[in-house]
């Protein structure tokens, strides 16, 4: 059986198991040479002492949480979000650019007013 392998020869801190079809989860720690089962939360997650995170199903897949229950993004997750945030970015520095450039013509239109006026504007 892996788990006894994981236990007696690696000496893996904590060992998990999913079954993605059935969604059978389990977890232990090592606690004085032998596999302890590890207690879920409310939520039903997971905590691994090696990670610093909790293990747990999120619409039917093992996902990874922090302490304060935050999902963390798989890689293409990540990418996606950097990728959002890029683009609401952009649109930010384009509408400054907009403001700035509605701002310059307004100063020029307001100029050359007061060149028709004959007002010198310095």
């Amino acid at each position: 059986m892996k788990k006894q392998l994981y236990q007696d020869i690696f000496r893996t801190p904590d060992y998990f198991w999913f079954d993605p079809y059935t969604l059978e989860f389990a977890g232990f720690q090592l606690n004085y040479r032998q596999y302890v089962a590890i207690a879920p939360n409310d939520r039903g997650w997971l905590w691994s002492n090696e990670l610093q995170l909790y293990l747990g199903i999120f619409n039917e897949q093992l996902r990874f949480f922090t302490l304060e229950g935050d999902l963390i993004p798989t890689p293409e997750e990540a990418e996606v979000i950097s990728n959002q945030r890029a683009e609401t970015e952009r649109q930010r520095a384009e509408t400054e650019r907009q403001r700035a450039e509605i701002e310059r013509q307004r100063g020029d239109f307001l100029l050359q007013k007061l060149q028709e006026l004959g007002i010198d504007p310095e």
